[in-house]
């Protein structure tokens, strides 16, 4: 699959793990977004559902079990080039998310992972739509965030 100059828009999921008031955030280790903070999440695969895909991708970036939830929005990346071609284009789908088991450590495609509370999320410098998905998982959750939930 083509993720820079693809023929179509790729689907893409994302993974809004909330608990005891954090949020679980990966720092890419690949474009689009190298060396950034975003939500664990990456690329459909044929055959997949997307629920299937948020639960495998949140499993290869941070070590985590997951449950998805309630699908908290769909957004848009579309990123041009210095010649205003399309270099990336993502249709992404992020759940709040459950963790089930687990403990957060990088892998896959982040170089790094770390559990944040909503007041740090400026300081990372997120993406706009990125902080506003976090933002609406916080408020979905309230105060302390989802409970742990062992298997």
């Amino acid at each position: 699959m083509k993720r820079e100059y693809p023929e179509t828009p790729l689907v893409g999921v994302g993974a809004i793990i909330i608990e005891q008031g954090r949020v679980a955030l990966v720092r890419r280790g690949h474009p689009p977004l190298e060396g950034k903070w975003s939500i664990p999440g990456g690329v459909l695969e044929v055959g997949e559902t997307l629920r299937k895909a948020v639960v495998r991708e949140a499993q290869e970036e941070t070590g985590l079990t997951i449950e998805p939830g309630e699908l908290l929005g769909v957004f848009e990346r579309v990123l041009p080039d210095e010649q205003g071609k399309f270099r990336y284009h993502y249709v992404l789908i992020d759940f709040l998310c459950l963790r089930v088991s687990g403990e957060l450590l990088a892998g896959d495609d982040a170089d790094e992972v770390g559990w944040f509370r909503q007041s740090e999320l400026t300081r990372l410098q997120l993406a706009r739509e990125t902080e506003e998905v976090i933002l609406k998982g916080f408020e979905k959750v309230g105060g302390a965030g989802a409970p742990i939930r062992r298997e």
